[in-house]
């Protein structure tokens, strides 16, 4: 068989029949042409045995043959996938086309698996590169062969496409794809409503004291460090899923960061700068308002991995005064990193530390927006294609969804700062080596003795739960690990009114994941009860809530939630 009379382009569209012998060779040849394996020994990757080939062409044309039966008895097709969800679908002519994209893609995923790939790295990259390729092929995301765009386009006059393409260049112009309308909500009116006022800034971020919701609060403050890349207000969304007001209903004092949207003036900033004049001092000053020295303190996502450094920097020195410590959602341990590691290797992270870095070159800043796309293409049918379908294609405005809202109100970081996390977390996991030098000292977790709440969430992609458990042995302190259902986002923010939604918790913490998993009782509702008893445990006793913000020393300076979360700063 001449192989140039089948490209790989005719073979996705279903039109040829699949040669399995032929993708393979395809397959090596993109391979070989894509800088991400060069550095991997590639011989034995393609010796798939004939008889595994044999049988999967033949299943494979078995169901083709079965389709074309279909198409040709003019019968209608029904699928459970999302894309292909509407009647228009079950239509012979456009049904036909969803139905051999699935069977090819099920095929193409079938003969990667077979691929004898020992490797983990270039394995988890083919994986990611064949889905990214599956998922941008379906017909559903191209206008021909979209029979909802097409109705739309048909019953607007045209007005359908012309506002996707409006939809599009407003997008282009912000770099990135955004999955809620910029003009949903505004924060400060919609979102982040809380009371509380601003007490302290520097360059690197505001602090916010809640003002009381309750007329008695407990002794001990609650200080909160969110995530660095979008704003602050994940944690003070609208008040009915505020994690914030929630504590304050309770009786918390709150302190919470909130960092600002990096610009150039601050690109040269470092891992020592972020720890020492941004999470220890907004400590600092939190003790300073409230009077208290042992704070219990709580961090999300890489908030959390910069609250807990901090405080290892600060047991190095001498200060063990935390009450508490609950990480959400948070790396310590980077072993398992997910679909990220895909991206992470030497490479990329030298090129990282030449061009924004410092080291050789320039400073400057690692984009938001970059962070958001890419996350967004870890899951690209749910947070990509979709709404490139919805926007692009049919013209339709963005459900109005305030975690949406939020996850494209990114925020910058600066190079240094950036640089240095990567190569010590995603790329060499040495954070937790207790011989990295931070801010003049060693960096030992194991200082960290505070008992501490750690949370995971089951379908988390960007934070594994299992990596979030392996932070039960990093730490000093007692270890109370709890698992919430959902993800990365929804799994955390998750109020017990509604009612949603469930969780694991296990009062031991042996050594493997799945070990706890396996003895741990499941309970109905949210997480956040279990948190609040144990935190409630650690606050201290009730006393009268202060009548004002601040003090002598850190007046207020604004109103919550200031100007740096609007990026006016």
């Amino acid at each position: 068989m001449d192989n140039h009379a089948y490209s790989f382009n005719t073979y996705w569209s279903g039109q040829a029949p699949f040669v399995a012998c032929l993708a393979l060779q395809q397959l090596r040849q993109w391979m070989a042409q894509t800088p991400w394996f060069n550095n991997f020994d590639q011989s034995g990757w393609f010796d798939v045995a004939p008889e595994q080939l044999d049988r999967l062409q033949i299943d494979y044309q078995q169901e083709w043959l079965a389709l074309g039966k279909q198409l040709l008895a003019q019968q209608p097709f029904d699928f459970s996938d999302r894309r292909f969800a509407s009647s228009n679908w079950h239509e012979p002519i456009f049904g036909s086309l969803a139905a051999f994209y699935l069977l090819n893609s099920r095929y193409m995923l079938k003969l990667v698996a077979l691929l004898p790939i020992d490797v983990e790295k270039p394995r988890k990259r083919l994986n990611y590169l064949i889905e990214q390729a599956i998922a941008a092929c379906a017909p559903s995301n191209f206008l021909p062969s979209n029979p909802d765009a097409l109705q739309q386009l048909a019953e607007t006059g045209g007005a359908s496409l012309f506002t996707g393409a409006l939809h599009l260049l407003d997008d282009l112009r912000e770099g990135k794809l955004r999955q809620c309308d910029a003009s949903a909500f505004e924060v400060g009116v919609d979102l982040a409503v809380t009371p509380g006022d601003v007490v302290f800034e520097n360059d690197i971020f505001q602090l916010i004291q809640y003002r009381p919701l309750s007329e008695t609060q407990f002794r001990t403050p609650l200080f909160i460090v969110p995530p660095a890349i979008n704003k602050y207000y994940i944690l003070d969304l609208r008040p009915e899923n505020s994690v914030v007001r929630h504590l304050l209903q309770a009786g918390h004092p709150v302190f919470l960061m909130s960092w600002r949207n990096f610009g150039q003036e601050q690109s040269s900033l470092g891992i020592d700068d972020l720890i020492q004049d941004g999470v220890i001092s907004a400590l600092r000053v939190t003790r300073a308002i409230s009077g208290e020295r042992h704070l219990n303190c709580l961090g999300f996502c890489i908030g959390g991995t910069l609250l807990a450094t901090a405080l290892a920097v600060l047991a190095a020195r001498g200060d063990h005064d935390i009450a508490s410590l609950s990480l959400l959602a948070t790396f310590l341990d980077y072993q398992d990193t997910g679909q990220i590691d895909v991206f992470i290797d030497e490479q990329m992270v030298a090129y990282r530390e030449r061009t924004i870095g410092g080291q050789g070159g320039p400073t400057g800043l690692f984009r938001g927006e970059d962070m958001g796309n890419t996350f967004s293409l870890l899951r690209p049918n749910e947070l990509w294609w979709n709404y490139h379908v919805d926007k692009y294609l049919k013209g339709q405005k963005p459900s109005a969804l305030d975690l949406l809202f939020w996850n494209n109100d990114s925020t910058n970081l600066p190079g240094p700062m950036y640089c240095w996390y990567l190569r010590h977390t995603y790329l060499q996991n040495d954070l937790k080596s207790g011989e990295l030098e931070l801010c003049g000292v060693k960096l030992d977790l194991r200082n960290v003795a505070a008992p501490a709440y750690i949370l995971g969430t089951q379908d988390d992609h960007i934070v594994p739960w299992r990596s979030a458990y392996a932070s039960t042995a990093l730490l000093g302190g007692p270890c109370r690990f709890v698992l919430g259902a959902s993800g990365h986002i929804a799994g955390v923010i998750n109020p017990p009114a509604r009612g949603k939604r469930h969780y694991w918790s296990h009062e031991q913490t042996p050594q493997d994941a799945d070990q706890w998993f396996a003895q741990a009782e499941q309970h109905a509702g949210s997480w956040w009860n279990d948190w609040f008893a144990w935190l409630a445990a650690r606050a201290g006793e009730r006393q009268p809530a202060p009548a004002v913000s601040g003090s002598a020393e850190y007046p207020p300076l604004e109103p919550a939630p200031g100007r740096y979360v609007r990026g006016q700063g």
